[in-house]
């Protein structure tokens, strides 16, 4: 595991990190149906080596970070829609870790055809974060883009414990609590991660209502606040939100940002309208060939981890990647 200290080396050394794109975006692409409740994690259970190889791009394309195929895997979800007990949900999500784990490996190899250099400050380091996706997704209707759920700090607990206790014993570098809409979940996550999960690090990232507000509607400087408590979240920021709102959200955390708080990332979506009804998207793409652009603006705004989200690919990364490191 990836420590706090790790981390800040890291990001200090490198100066930014570049995160990968959508999964189930790029299993759709090659030919899988994702027409299900648990999306990605229906693939990972049938046909695992498929996420393998989506993994392996991305390490190909640029990114640095691999996330897991665990956003949708909470046992409570794979109890309901695939009758695993809790030993056969724990090795499940297991699963999503050692896939992009193998990944790593095989990129290594590729990259570094003749080993990895001794030197180590002129390699890439390949980390994998395991995902941890919000309530909101297992109910699968579109509401970790609102926040409208209400459930206690304990249930909210209950409900994470168990897939971060899989993602930690698999051994993830670290853990990405991602497209958080509601501040009580975010509250309740952080607290568990403090009183269970202490060796733990991970970043936080929020889906928004504005450029200034959570999904819904706390005030970034409210969560910001919150986050900054915790010497575990090493990076906080916003995911799974359009292109147009990532940067004058940035500008407005860098705004509030004061002395060691988290350092800051983005990783969009194409700007596409998610519909969760039909499960389909709709609309203009606005990231297209001008995602090196946004990518600068976005570091230029304070991130330092960067990458894409739903209905990005190996080609928008490797184009992220490209731009930041010219830069």
């Amino acid at each position: 595991m990836l420590t706090p200290a790790d981390f800040r080396a890291l990001i200090a050394h490198r100066g930014t990190l570049v995160i990968d794109g959508a999964l189930a975006t790029e299993l759709e692409g090659r030919g899988h149906d994702l027409n299900h409740a648990l999306w990605s994690a229906k693939i990972l259970r049938d046909d695992p080596e498929a996420i393998r190889k989506v993994h392996l791009d991305y390490y190909l394309a640029g990114a640095d970070i691999a996330t897991t195929a665990s956003y949708q895997a909470s046992e409570q979800g794979l109890l309901e829609h695939f009758g695993m007990d809790y030993q056969a949900s724990q090795e499940l999500i297991k699963l999503s870790v050692q896939l992009a784990q193998r990944a790593r490996v095989e990129a290594n190899e590729q990259i570094y055809p003749g080993g990895l250099p001794a030197d180590s400050a002129s390699s890439r380091k390949l980390l994998v974060a395991g995902s941890v996706g919000p309530y909101g997704a297992y109910l699968s209707d579109g509401s970790e883009y609102r926040g409208d759920y209400q459930r206690t700090a304990e249930e909210f607990k209950d409900f994470h414990r168990p897939r971060i206790h899989a993602l930690v014993d698999a051994d993830v570098d670290m853990l990405a609590v991602e497209t958080m809409p509601s501040m009580p979940e975010i509250e309740a996550v952080c607290s568990l991660l403090e009183t269970e999960f202490r060796d733990v690090t991970a970043w936080v990232s929020c889906t928004l209502k504005d450029a200034e507000h959570l999904s819904d509607g706390t005030p970034l400087k409210d969560v910001l606040a919150l986050v900054s408590r915790y010497e575990q979240i090493v990076a906080f920021g916003v995911n799974c939100v359009p292109v147009q709102l990532v940067e004058p959200a940035l500008r407005h955390l860098s705004s509030l940002r004061e002395g060691s708080t988290p350092v800051l990332l983005c990783y969009p979506n194409s700007g596409e309208i998610w519909d969760a009804g039909s499960k389909t998207w709709s609309g203009p793409k606005p990231y297209g060939h001008a995602v090196s652009n946004q990518a600068r603006k976005w570091t230029a705004a304070g991130a330092k981890l960067v990458g894409g989200c739903c209905r990005t690919g190996p080609k928008d990364i490797e184009a992220i990647a490209k731009a930041l490191r010219a830069s």
